[in-house]
């Protein structure tokens, strides 16, 4: 895949000498609890190194991703995969991750999942996006709405967390809207 330049991050390819970061936030529990129950348990070392080396040898068709770095030093900030790639409904799924919690805040996000809506509507030709998000990761929720993903529907108590049942909103982008936003 081709790097994806922006004004303070670039997408890039997985490389090996991002595991380390990688490390760092996988039992981070102030990263991991907004993530999917993928995180419930603790990730061992070879779990994680398996998961880098399944987006190193990037033969998922039904996957695929981008480390978000820094522009200047293609130093590992987060990730953001498209999975779920439905090539006959020209759909995906969107996740992202920034692995350090001093990187919170920045815009990174938005400017990641900008940067990736570009390819996957352009490039790609894509035709929606979707995503989940828990309703208390009020930051992430109104990242995803800046960027121009919609409400779609709730799927109420659908995730159990510190002792109490939280909705899981979905949300999705269609390239019209999307194309609308660039006007």
């Amino acid at each position: 895949m081709p790097r994806i330049l922006g004004d303070s991050i670039i997408l890039r390819e997985y490389q090996s000498s991002d595991l380390p970061y990688i490390r760092n936030w996988v039992n981070d529990p102030e990263i991991v609890d907004n993530l999917s129950d993928i995180f419930l348990y603790p990730h061992t070392e070879q779990a994680t190194e398996q998961f880098l080396n399944a987006m190193l040898d990037n033969n998922n068709v039904h996957q695929r991703g981008f480390v978000i770095a820094h522009k200047d030093t293609e130093e590992y900030i987060g990730q953001i995969d498209l999975f779920k790639l439905d090539w006959k409904n020209r759909s995906a799924g969107l996740a992202i991750v920034l692995g350090n919690r001093e990187h919170l805040g920045k815009g990174y996000g938005s400017q990641a999942i900008k940067l990736l809506q570009e390819f996957a509507f352009n490039r790609m030709n894509l035709h929606r996006l979707q995503l989940e998000v828990f309703d208390f990761n009020q930051r992430a929720y109104h990242c995803y709405l800046k960027c121009g993903f919609k409400e779609e529907g709730r799927l109420r108590e659908k995730h159990f967390i510190q002792g109490r049942y939280a909705d899981m909103i979905v949300m999705g982008i269609l390239k019209s809207e999307y194309v609308e936003r660039k006007k």
